[in-house]
């Protein structure tokens, strides 16, 4: 399988896949706890092929599916760290995909990799549940640049410690010091960035948590929204600032049953408060 041999990371790390370790050149220390599973849904033989050396040179262990109809079984049973998704597949469009996914209750990141590349087609993809969108033709480093971006948003959770159907707890015990005061069962662990509702780690795409983050650290205080979209997507330059809306929307749907309530403030941003 492609990237199965030690491959080289960049220009300044080199990956050792059988400790599952990746080691900076220049100190010598850990830069990834473990090697990060992709799923590659897409039924171009020659892109797919491409994709998977380029990746697994970077240290990424890609599995591939060409089959729309079979891509939601593979995601279950792959449990990938992000996945790549074409939209024209064969078998089961790729919004429809995402839709089932997303249903089903898988939320690791998604990036759409598609030739439909207008506005329209963006903000639809973005409304599904995606956390990203790439336009074919793409650059490979802007791919992995972009991959990267979104799995360094995700807490922390070792491989060995996932189940087949959630993300494990954080190890170990939070200290009091590293937990934010519960609001409506909310609380964020400022040591490793995850957020807990009564006491279980909140399941959440990486953008819905970024923007969670940022609010509840200042409940009932109103946040711009320049600043929230300079939190949920830094550095990327492409992405309309109407983004922020899609994010907001689909996390004040999932607050809902918590209590806590994202609430709109036209001309000033967005504030988290306790519903009435």
């Amino acid at each position: 399988m492609p990237g199965c041999g030690v491959p080289i990371l960049g220009r300044v790390a080199v990956s050792l896949l059988s400790k599952g370790l990746v080691f900076s050149l220049s100190k010598g220390v850990p830069i990834m706890a473990a090697t990060m599973k992709l799923l590659l849904v897409e039924d171009n033989a020659t892109l797919q092929t491409t994709l998977q050396r380029s990746l697994g040179r970077q240290g990424f262990d890609v599995v591939a599916c060409t089959d729309g109809a079979r891509a939601v079984a593979q995601w279950r049973a792959t449990q990938p760290d992000l996945v790549l998704l074409d939209l024209s597949l064969p078998g089961c469009d790729g919004l429809d995909v995402l839709s089932q996914a997303r249903a089903a209750g898988l939320q690791c990141p998604v990036i759409i990799l598609t030739a439909r590349g207008t506005v329209g087609d963006r903000i639809l993809g973005l409304n599904t549940g995606a956390d990203d969108y790439l336009a074919k033709p793409f650059d490979l480093d802007e791919l992995e640049a972009r991959i990267k971006a979104l799995l360094r948003r995700r807490s922390p959770v070792p491989d060995d410690m996932r189940s087949a159907t959630r993300p494990a707890p954080l190890p170990g015990e939070r200290s009091h010091e590293a937990v934010t005061p519960p609001f409506c069962g909310l609380q964020i662990d400022t040591e490793h960035g995850a957020v807990y509702y009564q006491g279980q780690p909140l399941e959440l795409p990486p953008r819905e948590l970024a923007l969670l983050r940022a609010v509840l650290s200042k409940p009932g205080h109103a946040i711009a929204k320049e600043k929230l979209f300079e939190v949920v997507f830094p550095g990327e330059l492409d992405v309309l600032p109407e983004a922020i809306e899609v994010v907001a929307y689909r996390l004040r749907k999932k607050l809902a049953p918590t209590g806590a309530q994202l609430v709109t403030l036209r001309g000033l941003g967005y504030l988290l408060k306790a519903q009435v």
